[in-house]
């Protein structure tokens, strides 16, 4: 026995992670403290060894003599380093100084160096340096939750990206198709942009996952030491505590928000057609507003030109900025700063819907008011028979024939949005405003429970004219 040699880590219990007191071996080969083992079995009502849940024959488990007398050893030994004496005086450390962050004892107190500073017995300071330390801890515990809920996050936007561009390019692939073999090239041209586009976007998804990943590894080090740290006797506990205060100071940055990190759905399929009529106009059509998938509740379900939008089951979809969570909605892809801007919208048979405009800033996650105030200037249905403008209070309109196509007319710099009748070009109702920032198309479906027969919102496609000159 008295030929074996142990490591340092090999005299820790694996229960208590404390040096071995009367270490028991069980039959799996796993040593345990004694007291240890039985509080644990006491409490899992069963005799499974902590490490591996091997379980243990009846009977007492023999201690090991060898460990024993190993983890005496080391004990004696590691107590014999920590020196409580002074070196310089050889008197018993009694004192901390706060001002050199160190134990002193009593002649030290005494002395020129310490005389003038701030002292007090070793007990006091190590339980009012520990309640420092701890409230940094908990501060590290929460940014370390904070990064990994952001890390959660981060990995399933990188897996929708993915996802999301596979979507884009058999749309796109199905598109191309229809047309004849001379564009062949066209589309090899829009899946390399895509292609890129998913590379890029999914590259700086990786690196910011490298780097939260790395700052995870460190903090969770950092919260270990600490943690270990804390368990330490008052003396050894003070005497490291000056570094130990500098490496608790470490500060994580709040994780950004990162925008615009979604693949660009609108640049791939937005208004795809038109851009193929430039070649082959006699078979495609052309739409004034594409709608932005990116900014949708998770409920609605999109054509794949972007052009119609209905409510549908839920889909699981990245929080990314942009989206709108707060109403069943979406936006279009392209806002307006200046001009005249017009676009017909196909409401059909629906039952409740809202159309109009919204600004940029309009308050995405949480639950608006669809009025001039927040933001909006819309018009709606109502349980299939009642209309109404989002004025503040709302106001109910009067028609004489329930609309079916409704053509939206945006004068940006008159500050007016006006709602049509398309089947009679008759004015439904109009608002008169002052724009101050980007505004964009607003959609919305609404909710309905019957989903799989739900009536979509339909831009209706413009005639298209070529006048070469």
């Amino acid at each position: 026995m008295a030929g074996i040699s142990f490591l340092d880590k090999d005299l820790l219990c694996p229960q208590c992670s404390d040096i071995y007191y009367l270490p028991v071996l069980l039959n799996c080969g796993h040593n345990i403290c004694r007291v240890c083992l039985q509080k644990f079995w006491e409490c899992k009502r069963c005799r499974e060894c902590p490490v591996c849940r091997a379980v243990s024959v009846l009977g007492r488990p023999p201690i090991n003599l060898a460990l024993k007398i190993a983890a005496e050893a080391y004990q004696v030994q590691r107590t014999s380093r920590n020196q409580d004496v002074c070196f310089l005086h050889n008197e018993k450390l009694k004192i901390f100084c706060h001002n050199d962050l160190e134990p002193i004892c009593l002649v030290c107190h005494t002395s020129k160096q310490h005389k003038v500073h701030e002292c007090s017995p070793l007990e006091e300071a190590a339980s009012q340096k520990k309640t420092e330390i701890s409230a940094k801890l908990e501060c590290l515990r929460k940014n370390l939750r904070t990064l990994n809920k952001t890390k959660v996050d981060w990995e399933e936007t990188k897996n929708y990206i993915q996802s999301q561009a596979y979507e884009i390019e058999e749309a796109i692939k199905e598109e191309f198709e229809k047309l004849h073999q001379f564009l062949w090239e066209e589309e090899n041209s829009r899946l390399k942009v895509l292609k890129q586009e998913k590379e890029i976007k999914t590259q700086v998804m990786c690196e910011k996952l490298e780097n939260i990943k790395d700052q995870i590894k460190t903090l969770s080090s950092t919260i270990s030491d600490i943690e270990a740290y804390l368990t330490a006797n008052d003396l050894p506990f003070l005497q490291d505590y000056k570094d130990m205060k500098k490496r608790a100071k470490c500060t994580i940055r709040e994780p950004e928000c990162i925008r615009d990190i979604l693949v660009n759905s609108a640049k791939h399929l937005g208004s795809l057609g038109f851009e193929i009529w430039k070649k082959m106009a006699n078979i495609v059509t052309y739409v004034p507003v594409t709608l932005d998938p990116n900014t949708a509740q998770s409920n609605l379900k999109f054509s794949k030109e972007l052009t119609s939008v209905q409510y549908s089951s839920k889909q699981v979809l990245p929080d990314n900025p942009e989206r709108c969570t707060s109403r069943v909605s979406v936006l279009g892809a392209t806002g307006f700063t200046s001009g005249k801007h017009s676009w017909t919208v196909d409401v059909g048979q629906g039952k409740e819907w809202c159309i109009g405009v919204a600004q940029e800033s309009i308050q995405r996650k949480s639950t608006v008011f669809l009025n001039r105030n927040e933001g909006f200037w819309v018009i709606g249905l109502c349980k299939g028979d009642s209309f109404w403008a989002q004025t503040s209070p709302r106001s109910k309109l009067v028609l004489k024939h329930k609309p079916e196509k409704i053509t939206v007319q945006l004068d940006y710099d008159k500050g007016k949005v006006v709602f049509i009748n398309a089947a009679d070009s008759t004015t439904i109702h109009s608002f008169k405003d002052r724009f101050t920032e980007r505004i964009f198309p607003y959609f919305s479906p609404g909710l309905d429970e019957d989903w799989k027969n739900s009536f979509p919102l339909t831009i209706c496609p413009q005639t298209i004219t070529v006048n070469v000159e």
